[in-house]
């Protein structure tokens, strides 16, 4: 039984999935789209939109909340995100000002030529 066993093992030990959910997150929202697997952007897509709701939701909030979001967002993604925290906070959460949730979309691509794995590409809704 899975009882309160959450998350995707992705077949790497604990460091590595942690790391390399990071590092997917910030190059979304660098890039505001990236290509991946099927199985590697339904590990990351709940993260990336909690980061965005959390931006969105600063929006309104005195400056102590917005700081204390900042803050949130930068001890999330690690060491090395303050120009995507920046971006996040200033270019990408004031587009989903009025949007409720639903802020990625997973395009399906079809198999990898080499493995045959599902890619995907994961990118921001444009609004």
């Amino acid at each position: 039984m899975r009882h309160q066993v959450k998350g995707y093992r992705l077949g790497r030990s604990g460091g590595h999935r942690t790391a390399m959910r990071k590092t997917m997150i910030m190059q979304l929202f660098e890039h505001e789209k990236i290509q991946t697997t099927l199985a590697k952007a339904k590990a990351i897509q709940p993260d990336a939109e909690k980061l965005i709701t959390v931006a969105r939701n600063s929006l309104t909030g005195s400056e102590v909340d917005k700081l204390n979001a900042r803050r949130q967002v930068a001890a999330e993604l690690g060491n090395s995100s303050a120009d995507i925290v920046k971006k996040l906070f200033d270019d990408i959460a004031p587009r989903f000002k009025n949007r409720p949730g639903g802020y990625t979309r997973v395009l399906k691509l079809g198999p990898r030529l080499g493995d045959n794995a599902e890619m995907v590409l994961l990118e921001l809704v444009a609004e």
